[in-house]
């Protein structure tokens, strides 16, 4: 029996699918751990598999690996250093589970499985996880251990469980997703457990981009009066001492990580950085390459890949046609050599002139109409794409949350590519991460400090540049009304005569509604982005592309 614990955060970033990469991340951590003199290393849930393992969890040759995984480091605690708890998916009795361990002298010597399992939002864990039942306290040096599994801890029931059992700490393995609202998500959840059963709490989370959902650490220790003490940062990886005592009115936490949590338009910025960095690296591509085209999606979406990536990771180019003014070519050069990236201008018109020749047959006696815009978008899908083919560079695309809500976007021509850093974010936001992120620096940004986004890039007004004058505001209504009548449908699902009753126009929203809905087979193809908003599109939205329903 011990009244003294050091016990280390792993915040770690695990990649799924690399197995023996993970155990040797889990490894280090350890021995980082041990260094700082810590009892004990807890590591954030599925932590050998990475999180979520979606199918992939179904292969039996996976399945193995992520065994003999857990049984090898449970050998490694044989040496006498840290405990850990670590999580990996486990077949027993010839079911799956989402399993955490408790790994100590050598042994397996607790096994506890989840036993809720979340169906919601972008978790489907029903699909491929057997619910374990309600959780046992873990014996770890005399003391009992609450040992939730990440969404145990979210609702009543388990943790109240564990108290009644005899639990003196909880400790909460998590993959838990970033959102604009998380950290205060899960500090409320977590109170809930603690005030409810007046035992203190250790919240530890992953670290990594997963394709469309970012996982951005901000562990944190919680006492047992409902107030986070010690928070580890958000977006940095590392190992972080804390230490425990325990006197008269149970454990306590006496010291450990004091970072400070980044807010609005900064955890944005940065948890989008982390998803394109994640993304192109954990695929393996070299680098990335941007249609720059002097306005501020592309702008933002450079800026973000240079954070990420560095300025020598990414290419920069300029699809300039008849339509394209000479501030846009000014502008997009102003970014290219603000950000210290490659840039070159490759002139459509040739392109457009053939498409012109080959199709005047065909379209003889038709008037010009939007199909003339979306070939120009299609050839600069094509070079696009023909100079990542040719060096190996992903595309990023550019399009926003408000274009790939309505459709204002061309399939096979702008919404080509391999990943898209801005797919949930509006383009109210847009300027706001601009206006940010040329105002403030952060750690880990690969970029230059100062004004990466030119002004002129920011006030003039958004256009496609596809015809003579040509406006956003042309095809879609004011981006200020067009957001927030987004946002109502699509992450509040309020219907038409709610929104209506907010002094929103009627026939504006129906139209919003009504092209919300037809845009569903282009969103079907297009690229993964990093999830932001409570809902997006992708794992978050999954609405049918043959819909007859329109609001009455």
């Amino acid at each position: 029996m011990t009244d003294v614990l050091k016990i280390a955060i792993a915040q770690i970033e695990p990649w799924v699918g690399d197995i023996d990469g993970n155990i040797a991340r889990i490894r280090a951590a350890r021995a980082e751990a041990a260094v700082k003199g810590a009892d004990l290393a807890i590591f954030c849930e599925l932590v050998v598999s990475g999180y979520p393992p979606e199918d992939l969890v179904n292969k039996p040759a996976y399945q193995r690996a992520c065994r003999a995984a857990v049984k090898a480091l449970a050998d490694d605690t044989a040496d006498g250093g840290p405990a850990m708890i670590v999580g990996a998916p486990w077949v027993e009795g010839g079911a799956l589970y989402n399993a955490a361990f408790l790994l100590a002298e050598g042994n397996i010597a607790e096994t506890i499985f989840k036993a809720r399992l979340p169906n919601y939002g972008v978790f489907d864990e029903p699909r491929w996880f057997t619910p374990g039942p309600g959780p046992a306290p873990c014996l770890f040096k005399g003391v009992k251990l609450g040992l939730m599994i990440c969404e145990d801890m979210w609702l009543p029931g388990a943790g109240e469980s564990l108290a009644e059992a005899g639990a003196e700490l909880f400790i909460v393995p998590h993959g838990s997703p970033f959102r604009k609202t998380a950290l205060d998500e899960r500090v409320c959840a977590s109170r809930d457990r603690v005030i409810a059963t007046g035992l203190p709490l250790i919240f530890v989370n992953q670290l990594a981009g997963q394709d469309e959902v970012i996982f951005d650490g901000a562990s944190f220790v919680m006492n047992a009066d409902g107030v986070v003490d010690f928070c580890a940062p958000q977006f940095e990886n590392g190992v972080f001492i804390t230490e425990w005592h325990k006197g008269d009115k149970g454990w306590s936490c006496i010291s450990g990580p004091d970072a400070t949590w980044p807010k609005g338009s900064e955890a944005v910025y940065r948890a989008v950085t982390l998803g394109v960095r994640d993304y192109v690296n954990k695929n393996r591509f070299p680098g990335v390459v941007i249609g720059l085209s002097g306005g501020v999606d592309s702008a933002l979406t450079a800026a973000i890949a240079v954070d990420a990536l560095g300025a020598e990771n990414v290419r920069c180019v300029m699809m300039s046609s008849r339509y394209t003014s000479k501030q846009s070519v000014e502008d997009a050069i102003a970014c290219a050599r603000a950000l210290g990236v490659s840039y070159e201008d490759i002139a459509i018109e040739p392109a457009v002139a053939a498409f012109r020749d080959m199709l005047t047959p065909a379209f003889e006696g038709v008037a010009a109409d939007t199909t003339e815009e979306n070939i120009q978008s299609r050839i600069r899908g094509v070079i696009l794409m023909a100079l990542s083919n040719k060096f190996g560079s992903m595309v990023l695309t550019t399009g926003n949350k408000s274009e790939m809500s309505t459709g204002y976007a061309t399939l096979y021509g702008d919404m080509n590519g391999g990943y898209n850093p801005l797919k949930d974010l509006y383009k109210t936001e847009i300027f706001d991460l601009c206006g940010w992120r040329n105002a403030h620096y952060a750690k880990g940004l690969k970029g230059p400090v100062g004004e990466v986004v030119p002004q002129r890039v920011i006030h003039k007004p958004p256009s496609a540049e596809l015809r003579e004058d040509q406006k956003d505001e042309d095809s879609l209504p004011p981006y200020d009304i067009l957001d927030r009548i987004i946002e109502n449908l699509v992450e509040k699902e309020m219907a038409v005569h709610e929104i209506v009753h907010q002094g929103f126009d009627e026939a504006t929203v129906r139209r919003v509604e009504h092209m919300l809905y037809i845009a569903e087979y282009k969103r079907r193809q297009a690229p993964p982005g990093p999830k932001i908003t409570t809902v997006n599109f992708g794992r978050d939205r999954r609405y049918p592309i043959t819909n007859g329903w329109r609001d009455r």
